[in-house]
């Protein structure tokens, strides 16, 4: 019996705000080793892996000392590179994925198409979410942030709704967990797909 192969990727980008080095597999158990030097960030990625089954090694340094944000979008950039790369032709993925996730009293909705055109729907986020400093270190605003960087990149059409919540937390952990469940669904290898499951023949 001839062992499946794995989908993978292993990056590296530079620049003068941030040094990224990535390694993902997507027909993983969810393991991941995540160290972006913003702790908040470190616990979304890692909900990522563990949620959507991929395995995830991320090593990343910055500006911190101005921004946490150079840092993390170019992380956000980093991953969605990988995810594309690691998709390749995208035969035989079931190409959509959906979830509804609760964290206590936050609930967020995830659809992921891997249609190979990026686009991002976001919305529900409670007023005033977007300033507020999460960990201390981790702003509001850069959750929406990461997804545009990651289906820009990854090639995916993604909505994510927020449903209901009030603690900025358990909001933006319910947001990646329902992208997580999502994108794990859709990148899943379905047995009945033959080819690329397009009219087009292409993703």
């Amino acid at each position: 019996m001839t062992a499946p192969t794995h989908r993978t990727a292993s990056l590296r980008r530079a620049t003068s705000e941030s040094t990224v080095e990535l390694e993902l597999d997507l027909d993983g158990t969810g393991q991941s080793h995540i160290d972006t030097t913003v702790p908040f960030f470190d616990h979304l990625l890692t909900a990522f892996a563990k949620h959507s089954l991929t395995d995830l090694t991320v090593r990343a340094s910055g500006d911190t000392d101005i921004d946490a944000h150079h840092t993390v979008e170019d992380v956000s950039i980093v991953l969605g590179q990988a995810i594309r790369e690691a998709l390749g032709d995208k035969a035989g993925i079931s190409r959509y994925g959906d979830a509804l996730v609760p964290l206590d009293e936050a609930l967020a909705q995830a659809v992921v198409d891997i249609s190979g055109r990026p686009y991002l729907v976001h919305s529900g986020e409670p007023a005033g979410f977007e300033y507020h400093l999460i960990g201390g270190h981790f702003t509001g605003s850069l959750v929406r942030h990461t997804f545009e960087a990651l289906a820009f990149n990854a090639g995916l059409t993604v909505h994510v709704t927020v449903l209901g919540g009030r603690d900025p937390h358990h909001i933006a952990e319910a947001e990646y967990k329902a992208f997580a469940r999502a994108f794990r669904q859709a990148k899943a290898l379905d047995p009945l797909v033959v080819g690329v499951p397009s009219t087009k023949g292409a993703l």
